[in-house]
């Protein structure tokens, strides 16, 4: 699967030019879809977004062609359902994408942290809080939720997780591209709906999560993209690579921007350690697979943004993964 998707104004611009007699691109270049943005965006302009275009399938790049057939089997072969969910929001807080764990006060309200060493404007993080209900039982949790600049006037959201209206106000006046869930647990997808609303914003998510996506948010508001394993997703002047990584959900996966070295890995690894679903694992053997086999073999400073908690490297974890195979 290939989608390539850039704002309203580009689009815009492009029409207006063709228009004055202005030849932007050859016939086959309009066939094929239209142009990434090639500069930035006038300051006074109003971002607007354009329909994705149709596009052609392609694998994606040559590092997910390099992890790709093992946990594409991976993918195929792990058949749990999605464990129920419900969505609830409280505190929220928006950091930079190094930012340390928030702490709590004494009332369990979220607060905001200083700035990581690295100062990253291209990568936000919103924290925010709510409860998890898996197996009849309640968690609370606090969740992340990415937003990644994908060009001059529009984002990415990445597990628009339990308060949509913190993470639009960390949004601001940019334009939403695309809402991209990594798995159909609530505290992935719980803001979705609200989030990509805004702006019409597509949805995208795994089409075997549909059925924990259902528990949330009925039959009526359906994703528009389903992604899979091995699909490219141009989003602005990025390139998503989604990387298969079932393991805590059947159709969990991750998305690997090269550009700016860092992957979203959901709940499939986290700091120092796998990710659990509540306390517990759903299917420990295919989540060893999907790290080792693919979020390990990126490079290995490649910054590793999970689902919650701090965020780590694929150097670091490479580190624990064999006592993670001795635990097995």
């Amino acid at each position: 699967m290939f989608w390539k998707r850039k704002g309203k104004k580009q689009d815009g611009d492009a029409a207006a030019a063709e228009s004055g007699g202005v030849t932007t691109a050859t016939a086959d270049e309009k066939d094929a879809g239209p142009d990434r943005p090639a500069g930035p965006a006038e300051a006074e302009a109003t971002p607007t977004k354009a329909e994705p275009a149709a596009g052609t399938e392609r694998p994606a790049g040559e590092r997910t062609e390099a992890a790709g057939a093992a946990a594409e089997t991976a993918d195929a072969g792990t058949g749990a359902d999605g464990t129920d969910s419900a969505e609830s929001a409280a505190g929220t807080s928006v950091e930079d994408a190094t930012a340390e764990e928030n702490a709590k006060d004494a009332d369990g309200a979220s607060q905001t942290e200083p700035a990581g060493a690295r100062d990253d404007s291209a990568i936000q993080l919103v924290r925010t809080s709510g409860v998890l209900h898996v197996d009849g039982e309640d968690f609370d949790v606090v969740s992340n939720t990415w937003i990644v600049q994908a060009d001059d006037d529009g984002v990415i959201v990445v597990d628009p997780a339990h308060d949509a209206a913190a993470i639009l106000e960390a949004v601001g006046e940019r334009e939403i591209y695309l809402v991209a869930c990594t798995n159909g647990y609530n505290n992935h997808i719980g803001a979705a709906v609200e989030v990509a609303a805004r702006d019409e914003a597509p949805i995208a998510l795994h089409p075997r999560e549909l059925r924990s996506w259902r528990k949330v948010h009925g039959v009526e508001a359906r994703p528009e993209m389903e992604v899979e394993g091995g699909g490219q997703l141009e989003v602005g002047d990025l390139e998503l690579d989604v990387l298969p990584t079932p393991g805590t959900s059947p159709g969990s996966v991750s998305y690997y921007i090269p550009e700016l070295g860092a992957v979203f890995s959901g709940d499939i690894l986290l700091a120092g350690r796998l990710g659990t679903v509540g306390e517990g694992y759903v299917d420990y053997t295919t989540q060893l697979a999907s790290v080792g086999e693919i979020l390990l073999s990126l490079p290995p400073d490649t910054r590793v943004l999970p689902d919650s908690g701090d965020e780590t490297t694929v150097a670091a974890e490479s580190k624990n993964f064999d006592d993670w195979v001795s635990a097995d």
